[in-house]
């Protein structure tokens, strides 16, 4: 019997969204209406938590999120990916960033506001800067939260601890393939209550179910064995969709926050709502355990 989503708490924010959010990275070079209708799709199986990508066609996720869609849902944005002013953190980039997302998506305020993948801290937490800025438009109700997604563990450190990040989005760092993030982000953002976002759970294409290709794995960690690969074959042999395991090792994950994943379509949405909420049994977890040393929950 299928499962269904659990309603989660995102730290010491006050949303409580469901544990499977929709990111946007992928959504926005299809064509308008299969844009839409994904969106759509989404939050009819209950996925409430809704990601942007400024400078990306925002615009249909306004469209999408029209006739009463848009007060059923967590909205977010970003400041930093907009093409006519990437990696923009000062002060007018941020706020004009910010702007044209509430006008796109024809909103008066935003859940929350990712700092995109800055290059450094200073960009972002010097006087005047992004985090300033961001700060200026909450106090105005603009934005009710601040995050920030970056990959570098040192960089949610420095966020977190000024005391004004509510939400941080790790990517690819706590996966079937690597749980990195669990010895460092993840008991910080426990200690000063912050939400977590997730991101990346079936490894950026690798444990889809599709294949791994070996020699791609042994080029990006050629000291490592080709760990995707492995789990690939492993599954396949038993007849487990690979795809499920992956998305419920990241919703059992020790977060207060949600799993993003980014569909392409809306049978992707369909096929990652299916992962998060299959049924996999105990016995299927155990041998996986056994075999490859990870244990959901850690």
């Amino acid at each position: 019997m299928a499962q269904k989503l659990e309603t989660r708490r995102m730290g010491r924010t006050e949303m409580r969204p469901n544990a499977l959010a929709l990111g946007a990275a992928w959504l926005s070079s299809k064509p308008d209406e299969e844009v839409i209708s994904a969106i759509r799709k989404a939050i009819g199986l209950g996925i409430n938590y809704i990601d942007t990508y400024p400078g990306h066609r925002e615009h249909l996720w306004g469209e999408a999120l029209s006739d009463g869609l848009r007060e059923k849902v967590y909205l977010q944005a970003k400041v930093g990916t907009h093409p006519e002013r990437r990696k923009d953190f000062s002060a007018d980039g941020t706020r004009w960033s910010v702007t044209n997302s509430l006008k796109d998506m024809q909103t008066d305020y935003l859940d929350a506001v990712l700092i995109h993948d800055p290059l450094d801290m200073e960009s972002v937490l010097d006087k005047g800067r992004a985090l300033d800025t961001l700060l200026e438009m909450k106090d105005e109700g603009l934005i009710r939260h601040i995050g920030a997604g970056v990959r570098s563990h040192e960089f949610h450190k420095q966020l977190i601890e000024t005391g004004h990040i509510d939400i941080i989005l790790t990517f690819l760092d706590y996966t079937l393939l690597s749980q990195s993030v669990a010895q460092t982000t993840l008991p910080l953002a426990r200690e000063h209550d912050v939400g977590i976002i997730l991101a990346s759970p079936l490894g950026m294409g690798s444990l889809t179910g599709a294949e791994p290709n070996v020699d791609d794995e042994r080029r990006r960690n050629p000291d490592a064995e080709p760990k995707a690969y492995s789990m690939w074959k492993w599954c396949q042999e038993r007849d487990v969709n690979i795809r499920h395991l992956a998305m419920q090792f990241c919703l059992a994950a020790p977060i207060d926050g949600v799993v993003m994943f980014g569909p392409a379509d809306k049978a992707q949405v369909e096929d990652g709502y299916k992962a998060a909420t299959a049924d996999v049994s105990e016995e299927i977890w155990e041998a996986f355990e056994a075999e490859f040393g990870i244990k959901r929950g850690m």
